[in-house]
């Protein structure tokens, strides 16, 4: 391995201190100058991608392309999911920079990026809805990631951003300070959907799916709602189901 790709490795694993203090067109990773906006194309191609063999029907990885044994034993109410990459490093530091970095232009970096994958898997969408967030975190945070890179994914495929159609209403604790087991029941009865949505085609944004309990009950309620169909996209997946 030559120097300079010694040196870059290391500066990956050291992205949260580099994204602090980086001049103007630099890499959010690696640091170095770059014609790639946000993230150079020697980073870009290093970034963990989920790959073939996803499980079709919740983007599990590594399941020859058949259903995994949790959706075997339990179907999520969506229909269908995929995500374009692992939750790995480095990719995790690049939603990290987003959510609490306030980059906000990799939103759209993430939007471009998603758009391709898709557009092999179209099933007549209607509408794209971005995972709502309680109004209390988006307080906090002072916008929905899910939300900007929807409004940057939208237009790549002609369909509307409807955030409106899907409200938080419960203020749950984080999904990530629990056990596996009890991400379900913290999650159960958090959205709530204004209208009926009869005989709507909805793809559903976040940015990480994990267990995909939040998703899952996220499209519980909009085919409560009369949705006839939920498809999910993550911009990454975790790479575990217990």
């Amino acid at each position: 391995m030559s120097i300079v790709a010694q040196s870059r490795r290391l500066l990956r694993q050291a992205a949260g201190a580099v994204l602090d203090g980086l001049l103007p067109g630099s890499c959010l990773l690696c640091g170095e100058h770059d014609h790639s906006p946000l993230v150079c194309q020697a980073c870009e191609a290093d970034l963990p991608h989920l790959g073939p063999g996803a499980c079709p029907r919740c983007a599990e990885p590594d399941c020859s392309g058949q259903w995994c044994a949790h959706c075997l034993r339990h179907p999520p109410h969506f229909d269908r999911a995929w995500a374009l990459w692992r939750y790995e490093h480095p990719l995790d530091a690049l939603l990290h920079a987003l959510k609490y970095r306030n980059e906000l232009g990799l939103a759209a970096w993430f939007g471009h990026r998603l758009a391709p994958m898709l557009f092999a898997h179209s099933t007549d969408w209607d509408c794209l809805v971005p995972l709502p967030l309680h109004p209390q975190r988006l307080a906090e945070r002072g916008f929905n990631q899910s939300r900007e890179v929807a409004r940057h994914l939208g237009p790549h495929l002609n369909l509307p951003v409807m955030p409106e159609l899907c409200r938080r209403q419960l203020a749950t604790r984080p999904q990530a300070e629990l056990p596996l087991a009890e991400r379900h029941a913290n999650i159960r009865g958090a959205f709530h959907c204004p209208g009926m949505l009869t005989g709507r085609r909805i793809l559903l944004l976040d940015d990480v799916m994990t267990t995909g309990a939040t998703l899952n009950e996220c499209a519980r309620t909009l085919k409560l709602h009369g949705a006839l169909r939920v498809d999910v996209l993550a911009v990454a997946r975790t790479c575990h189901h217990t």
